[in-house]
């Protein structure tokens, strides 16, 4: 296991939404001694095209005001992390379509992990169709935690990770999401629980059913018993259980039932989650959940 963060991204619009993401990324940045980056984008499309040369002045003035607007949303999230972090910061606002100027700032200054909220001035809301969130997920090459909002506002160093959920399906892109699970429930000291669905219901009925219903649970027990080996190699608890029906309505309910406070899954894509998550697991789980979720790409990086 040779995963480790260095670096941290947490993009910022300085709306309400963003918030939960600010705080959770500068706790995780302060709880694994890594860089802190703050990034603004100001939106060009935001400009309005209308404007004439005549009108220059009226556009020169709307895009200083979304400037200014950039720069107090990263100096925020600077003052905040000053408080708690001893690694160096940095911050940035940059110029262009948001989730492409991240991703692009990503790649540039070598981040490991972007952490930002769900429901920014565009959002993720309970719909992919076109939020910042979305299409950095979708893009990115390093791991992205996606926070939801809540109702209760924590604060940095009283964030807590006591229990992460590592759903696996056995495939080649969860094995990528174990491995940052386990570095994050190490930082943390949380313990692991993993779950593995056997679903039937995407197959037609017969006389066959019988068998391929075997057939997954032999390979679920499989795939959880090589997390449960993984975990024990890193030191670190895990509770693995079996279950029934679709993996994103399990992944829910279990993650209510035994108190989770982080999902780890991967995305199964090897730029983010491809092109697109229409019935996905992963859409569905980031969907609905109210609870942070790391999406794991399947990268080479």
């Amino acid at each position: 296991m040779d995963q480790s963060i260095g670096s941290i991204l947490v993009p910022t619009d300085g709306s309400d939404g963003s918030e939960p993401g600010e705080r959770r990324g500068v706790d995780l940045a302060a709880t694994v001694g890594a860089d802190l980056h703050v990034v603004s984008v100001v939106d060009t499309r935001e400009l309005s095209p209308s404007l004439s040369q005549l009108d220059a002045d009226p556009k020169t003035k709307q895009k200083q005001l979304l400037e200014e607007k950039a720069e107090t949303a990263v100096d925020d999230v600077a003052q905040l992390a000053r408080n708690h972090l001893s690694g160096r910061i940095t911050t940035a606002v940059e110029r262009g379509i948001p989730f492409r100027s991240i991703t692009d700032y990503v790649e540039t200054n070598d981040i490991d992990m972007i952490v930002m909220g769900t429901h920014g001035r565009t959002g993720l809301e309970r719909v992919l169709l076109g939020s910042v969130a979305e299409k950095t997920l979708r893009t990115a090459s390093v791991p992205v935690v996606l926070v939801p909002p809540s109702e209760d506002v924590v604060e940095v160093g009283d964030i807590e990770y006591e229990n992460l959920l590592l759903p696996t399906d056995g495939s080649e892109g969860a094995e990528f999401a174990i491995d940052w699970g386990l570095y994050l429930a190490r930082e943390y000291d949380a313990a692991v629980h993993t779950v593995y669905s056997v679903d039937t219901g995407r197959f037609v009925g017969g006389t066959e059913m019988a068998d391929i219903h075997d057939a997954l649970e032999r390979a679920g027990q499989a795939a959880l018993e090589t997390v449960r080996e993984r975990a024990q190699d890193a030191g670190v608890s895990a509770n693995a259980s079996l279950g029934t029906g679709p993996a994103a309505r399990m992944i829910r309910s279990y993650s209510q039932e035994h108190d989770i406070d982080l999902i780890v899954m991967g995305t199964h894509g090897r730029s983010g989650i491809e092109r697109y998550l229409i019935g996905s697991v992963t859409e569905a789980v980031v969907r609905h959940s109210d609870l942070p979720v790391c999406c794991v790409p399947m990268t080479e990086r």
